[in-house]
């Protein structure tokens, strides 16, 4: 675990402790404690089933969106927990921003996917300036300046997945994060998708679920490994530097499973 005190809390960009996930009476996740720090890319691997996709929800409250569920422990943003009862959940989702494994742009225009989120949430600068800063931050702009009235639906898998990732920017987010986000694309396109992550760095904390060990050798600086332990529950087994993850883990399991051997 990379070591950190309460006081720095506010240095990292979250901090989860103790946290528990249950839906219902099942806890999926147990007592993960992560420190995600500011303007890196970290990646969560592990076999399917042991909460990856769980724990980055929690990190922006989608999970609140799940009936019957609950979550203990606490996920820090600025120091503050993010479940304490005076918090805005939208505030949250707007300021941790998330991009899904299947790209999902709005049924409207290339241009309206941008604006829509921005305008909603107050924006009142030129928009047009937006919708273009936006776009060449998700390096979409020189294919689409010429077709924003269409819709973006018209677009390739690629170049949606890039949209939504324009989309989650115009809003202005400090963290995005990325659930399987290369999953559905053909590897030409996950390579402009892993080639803006690190690009993206620069601005903004990412926070990526990744099956494809590769991928996350490629593009994390920092590697979370789960693994499903007693009852079922997901919990991180083992979390430092991605090269250290990928060469010298301290767990065989981890090992095992970044070399193959089993997952």
């Amino acid at each position: 675990m990379i070591d950190s005190d309460t006081s720095q809390a506010q240095a990292l960009a979250i901090k989860a402790q103790n946290l528990n996930f249950f839906y219902g009476k099942f806890r999926a996740v147990k007592d993960v404690n992560l420190d995600i720090l500011p303007h890196k890319i970290t990646a969560i691997i592990g076999p399917s089933g042991c909460g990856k996709s769980t724990v980055l929800r929690c990190f922006n409250r989608m999970n609140d969106l799940i009936p019957n569920s609950h979550s203990e422990g606490e996920i820090l943003f600025h120091g503050k927990n993010i479940y304490d009862e005076d918090v805005d959940p939208v505030q949250v989702r707007r300021l941790i921003g998330m991009v899904f494994q299947k790209p999902n742009p709005f049924p409207k225009s290339i241009y309206e996917n941008i604006a829509w989120g921005a305008r909603i949430n107050g924006f009142k600068g030129k928009m047009d300036d937006l919708v273009m800063d936006s776009l060449k931050k998700a390096a979409l702009w020189e294919e689409v300046k010429e077709i924003l009235k269409e819709n973006a639906l018209s677009l390739s898998g690629g170049q949606q997945q890039r949209l939504c990732i324009a989309r989650a920017l115009a809003v202005n987010p400090e963290i995005i994060l990325m659930d399987e986000p290369c999953s559905a694309l053909d590897p030409v396109a996950t390579l402009k998708i892993e080639e803006l992550m690190c690009d993206l760095k620069e601005q903004v904390t990412i926070v990526i679920v990744t099956h494809n060990m590769q991928q996350a050798g490629r593009v994390s600086d920092y590697t979370a490994m789960m693994m499903i332990e007693e009852n079922r529950a997901g919990q991180v087994i083992e979390y430092n530097e991605t090269s250290v993850i990928f060469t010298r883990p301290k767990d065989k399991r981890t090992e095992d499973y970044v070399t193959g051997r089993f997952g």
